[in-house]
């Protein structure tokens, strides 16, 4: 898969791809029906924005991304999107009307053949451009517009706010049954107090900085190592939280990985949350937090295998 940060100046081998268009944070079942009306049109591309507009709009409102954008790519690229079409979202880009984006972006600058839409798409200057508008510029500026009805699965209206629920109420297949795929945290290794290695459970640390977090606690989880030499997938169990037991703490996520040794400090890893075990608790003494330890790894096991 090829990533663009740009949409001008684009080689004529860059243009000519049908596209789907949105945001698709968490890239659910919602996000890939638009992406399936996609195929089959030429080149199969997405276009979509970094950062999200709401994070240019709202800069101080509570995180609330379900992935980060190396997360959105990885999971695209599985989906066999051969052009991710990244474009840096600016007040400028929020400021064309409907038909100059239409028109400088998506004809002029990326040169798409076909564009897939969901039903609730809105676009341009104030959000004022809506998928009928879309229908009507792409017939004067020469490509053919599909608007994908809403997914429900079980009546349920699939929406990355509803999965936002799902994770913070501590619902993680619940997620998963409408992502189509774990719910997962991917980044960087980084180095921590390195407690758990005392206590016996080295652990891998990796900032949630800027996501949704789900709710808070100890979770049986799949990891899958991205890169380094000891790249491939294990089970383990994960704490996702601020470590009461230690004083006030930003949250991270420390997730040990079963039969494992090796040295992951600067690889990447994604995280998948396959079951919420229990919350944070506060022991009396690192013994009884061991012990705890045990518990829930050995419940982990049982979820996930070794």
């Amino acid at each position: 898969m090829r990533i663009y940060n740009h949409w001008q100046g684009l080689e004529a081998s860059d243009r000519g791809a049908s596209i789907a268009m949105g945001n698709f944070d968490g890239v659910h079942l919602g996000h890939q029906h638009v992406i399936d009306l996609a195929r089959g049109r030429g080149p199969l591309g997405i276009v979509t924005f970094e950062p999200h507009p709401r994070e240019v709009f709202a800069p101080d409102a509570p995180p609330f991304r379900l992935m980060n954008a190396g997360a959105r790519a990885n999971r695209l690229a599985k989906l066999g999107i051969e052009r991710l079409y990244e474009l840096p979202f600016t007040r400028d880009l929020a400021a064309l009307t409907p038909e100059e984006f239409a028109r400088d972006v998506l004809a002029n600058g990326l040169g798409v053949a076909h564009v897939v839409v969901g039903a609730d798409f809105c676009f341009g200057k104030g959000r004022s451009g809506t998928t009928a508008d879309l229908v009507d510029l792409g017939r004067r500026h020469g490509f053919d517009v599909t608007i994908a009805d809403l997914l429900k699965v079980e009546h349920l209206e699939i929406s990355s706010t509803a999965i936002r629920t799902a994770l913070s109420e501590g619902r993680p297949r619940d997620a998963a049954a409408m992502l189509g795929h774990w719910h997962r945290i991917e980044g960087e290794v980084l180095h921590g107090d390195k407690r758990g290695r005392d206590l016996g459970y080295p652990t891998a640390n990796m900032s949630v900085s800027g996501l949704h977090l789900p709710r808070l606690g100890v979770y049986a989880v799949k990891v899958d190592v991205l890169t380094g030499p000891e790249k491939g997938s294990y089970a383990g169990a994960a704490s996702l939280g601020v470590r009461p037991m230690f004083g006030t703490n930003r949250p991270n996520l420390e997730s040990h990985l079963f039969d494992f040794s090796g040295d992951l400090y600067g690889q990447h890893l994604s995280v998948a949350f396959v079951d919420y075990l229990r919350p944070e608790m506060v022991f009396d003494d690192l013994p009884g937090l061991v012990a705890q330890m045990d518990a829930d790894c050995a419940r982990a096991r049982d979820i996930v295998g070794s």
